[in-house]
């Protein structure tokens, strides 16, 4: 028996749900319940139900939707999904997954609560369940919240009320959507989390931010070590470029200079040309250093 909660929705929507004190019995054998039980829960055709326009979700696991359902052809859904009424069928406002896995295994009606709510109320539900499940990767969460401010006016004040979540919260998560499309879709991957997203939010530089990006989704650094090189490159306004790792070959090719001529060399090679830089630090040692390669002749 499951018993679906009032609470944990935010003030601006609780009153959304004030009627909906529903006790599910038992709805495994949903293919041969009658429309509506005693509970008001309607058994709708599966086929008349329709993905959410304003659903803040665009990625779904295929993985777990197959794990789903698997479960529900054993045990049945266990909570049903929230819909709307749209012209002649319905439109998710909650529970899009279990929606899916349901087709998937095969089941011809699912228990629905049927809601008359606004254009408004349709996506600020839909969000606030998809965070409140974490169901919702960082820029999805994003573009989402973004969406209540542009569309319907909300302060971000108001936005922490409704999902609960605090206002340093809600401003860190905007300003993901800052970063260039190539960093976002890091993140959305999962290549990168939003903890080195926002180390990179502080660069101005655009190209560095992409080279900070693919640096640490390659070598997998830790956030912290991100924090370390943004600051780097952030100091005074101005991006520092990278210092790139030079191979082990160059590595021992500058030692074994060192140590012929006697002072420190670099090796700058791009793969196609390069240049040596032998350091002499006065008129005497560079006397030296040319004798030195004059009788390698």
């Amino acid at each position: 028996m499951v018993a679906l909660r009032k609470g944990g929705l935010g003030k601006g929507l609780s009153a959304l749900f004030e009627d909906m004190d529903i006790e599910v019995t038992d709805v495994r054998n949903v293919r041969n319940r009658d429309d509506i039980d005693e509970n008001g829960i309607h058994f709708l055709d599966i086929n008349s139900i329709s993905p959410n326009s304003k659903q803040p979700r665009k990625n779904f696991d295929d993985e777990k939707i197959d794990e789903l359902a698997k479960s529900i052809e054993v045990h049945g859904i266990l909570q049903p999904i929230m819909v709307r009424k749209t012209g002649e069928g319905y439109e998710i406002v909650a529970g899009e997954r279990r929606w899916r896995a349901a087709r998937k295994a095969g089941l011809k009606k699912i228990p629905s609560i049927l809601r008359n709510l606004t254009e408004e109320q349709n996506m600020l539900v839909s969000i606030i369940e998809n965070m409140q499940r974490e169901d919702l990767n960082p820029m999805e969460e994003a573009e989402a919240l973004s969406r209540m401010i542009i569309t319907y006016g909300l302060t971000q004040e108001q936005i922490s009320k409704s999902v609960g979540k605090s206002r340093p919260y809600i401003t860190n998560v905007l300003r993901l959507l800052k970063l260039p499309v190539e960093i976002q879709e890091l993140v959305t991957n999962g290549m990168l989390s939003t903890g080195h997203a926002r180390a990179i939010i502080g660069i101005e530089d655009t190209k560095i931010q992409l080279e900070l990006a693919k640096y640490a989704a390659k070598e997998q650094i830790s956030v912290r070590e991100m924090e370390k090189l943004s600051k780097r490159n952030s100091l005074k306004g101005k991006a520092k470029p990278l210092k790139k790792k030079k191979s082990l070959e160059i590595a021992c090719v500058e030692e074994e200079l060192k140590e012929i001529l006697g002072t420190k060399v670099q090796v700058k090679y791009s793969g196609r040309k390069g240049k040596l830089e032998i350091q002499c630090f006065s008129k005497e040692e560079l006397d030296r250093i040319i004798d030195l390669l004059r009788s390698l002749r």
